[in-house]
């Protein structure tokens, strides 16, 4: 086998598990809370118990916890013990991993709001559209929760949550996350580097149809769906292609479709995707024209889901060993790395766990006595109480990490000025793969300054906008000039002189930096002169 396919396979599935490890340990939290706090029957309530009001009561509660398509599947097996229908069910496993209060915020700034909250309403209608049919034709209806011993007030309540943790890590849940990242890991070692860029332009009218192709087995946190909704946007790529990413790339996995196939039967899954397939293209081809952004200059191509192709050429093992690590270390930002090993450390719980069942169960011991006498001005606080005072204390903690995510501007500002000294050098080199790194971060840094002063002045101003969409225009055209530099300069015998088309080549390169200092410049003076 081509050591390219088996190092790219390894570093898309070491990718996708290492992003998603924070969203992985916030849903395993949450099962945790509604099995041994909340219970199933209050989680039954809290999702509208069967009602005509429980599809839409799972969207909006979707729409504000953190997790992703990988982290709602603990979530979601547990509503399932909690008699839940199906319908209510995948509309929360479908709209949870779109949006949350970070990629809300990151999404407002790609576009016009307009087209965020299109999309958000789209999933709406998918969602209870979807569930609504397929609840009726196969009579899907709530069933009594799954009977539960409570557990003693006190610490043995709080440990009980890590338990459901450790042993969620250590069943089938773990299975299902593996085969999503599997998924994903496949798609990247089969597809050609480079191979989709040109699959979501504006004017191939498949486009939507080619996205949903692969956007099942594609797995995509909520901020990397946002961020590549912002490169088409940029772009002006297909917008029906663009919506289709989103529901099926971020609110899908084929761990999910593993997980409805082994709960519902193969017949109903299938019916749910198809349905589903129906419902998102013909929402993708409506909204095509009315949304499409008609200020932009459509480009031909997009660098959006190269990330979803094979990453390497095939160099040698030894060469593709040392790209796999600095591709790991470049890309994977510290907060995952600290929740990947938080993951890892419920997975040695689980484990211990499983070792001691032979001579000491934890659960009976936790269960033992549940009802204790409350002396003195102790409280006996409801377990839904403490199970719901965490779940809003969760989505509280989601929203205050916007202001750490999204700094005050002049800490923006403050790092892109180092981060354009490294994206520049090696711009000026002809260094293509250390220049693209670090242009794609001085990119996103421009959308951040722009979350960051949204966030605390609820106004970004069309002259603050305009310069930051104008470094970013210079950076597209500078990585493109850099790649051309790269190539020209590949082609060249070892110890020739510099072809006047390489010299030529630099002179752009040169050009392009400087313009992109001065704009840099001018958008400083826009931000913080306003500020």
């Amino acid at each position: 086998m081509n050591n390219a396919v088996v190092w790219g396979f390894l570093l898309r599935f070491c990718q996708c598990l290492l992003q998603a490890s924070p969203f992985i340990l916030s849903g395993l939290f949450i099962a945790g809370v509604f099995q041994r706090l909340m219970m199933y029957p209050a989680v039954k309530r809290l999702f509208g118990g069967g009602t005509y009001t429980s599809l839409i009561q799972a969207w909006g509660l979707g729409m504000l916890l953190p997790v992703c398509s990988l982290g709602v599947i603990p979530v979601i097996r547990e509503m399932k013990k909690a008699g839940l229908v199906g319908g209510t069910i995948l509309a929360f496993a479908m709209s949870a991993p779109l949006f949350n209060p970070l990629s809300l915020m990151y999404g407002l700034t790609l576009s016009e709001p307009m087209t965020i909250l299109a999309f958000a309403v789209g999933s709406l209608v998918i969602v209870t559209v979807v569930g609504t049919i397929w609840d009726q034709v196969f009579d899907m209806r709530a069933a009594d929760p799954i009977e539960q011993k409570p557990v003693s007030y006190g610490f043995k309540r709080m440990l009980a949550i890590f338990v459901v943790m450790a042993r969620s890590m250590t069943n089938w849940t773990a299975i299902y996350i593996i085969v999503g990242l599997v998924g994903v890991a496949l798609l990247g070692a089969a597809l050609p580097k480079t191979s989709l860029q040109r699959m979501a332009n504006f004017d191939n009218p498949l486009a939507p149809v080619f996205m949903s192709g692969i956007a099942i087995p594609v797995y995509a946190t909520p901020m990397l769906a946002m961020s590549q909704l912002g490169m088409m946007f940029q772009h002006a790529n297909s917008v029906g292609a663009a919506f289709v990413l989103l529901t099926l790339g971020a609110g899908m996995n084929l761990g999910l479709c593993v997980w409805m196939a082994k709960e519902y039967g193969i017949r109903r899954a299938l019916a749910w995707i198809s349905l589903l397939l129906l419902v998102v293209l013909g929402i993708a081809y409506g909204i095509e024209k009315p949304l499409f952004p008609v200020s932009i200059e459509p480009a031909d191509h997009t660098h959006a889901f190269d990330v979803y192709c094979r990453p390497f050429d095939d160099h040698g093992i030894q060469n593709l060993a040392v790209s796999f690590l600095e591709k790991l270390k470049r890309d994977i930002a510290f907060f995952e790395w600290y929740s990947f090993y938080g993951l890892a450390c419920v997975l040695a719980m689980g484990l211990v766990l499983r070792v001691c069942d032979r001579w000491f169960v934890i659960e009976d011991w936790l269960e033992k006595e549940s009802v204790e006498k409350v002396d003195g001005y102790d409280l006996a606080v409801p377990g839904w109480a403490i199970g719901c005072v965490s779940l809003i204390g969760l989505i509280a903690f989601s929203i205050l990490g916007c202001y750490a995510f999204y700094p005050p501007p002049q800490e923006a500002i403050n790092e892109m000025s180092i981060v354009q000294a490294e994206a520049l050098s090696p711009a000026l080199s002809g260094d293509a793969t250390q220049a693209d790194y670090w242009i794609e971060v001085y990119d996103d840094w421009t959308r951040k300054l722009e979350v960051g002063v949204y966030l605390r002045k609820f106004h970004l101003n069309n002259y603050q906008k305009m310069k930051s969409r104008l470094v970013r225009d210079k950076l597209e055209l500078l990585k493109h000039e850099v790649a051309d530099l790269s190539e020209l300069l590949k082609s060249l015998p070892q110890g020739n002189k510099e072809t006047p088309e390489i010299a030529e080549a630099r002179t752009h390169v040169s050009h392009l930096t400087a313009d992109t200092q001065r704009c840099f410049l001018r958008m400083k003076s826009a931000y913080l002169q306003e500020m």
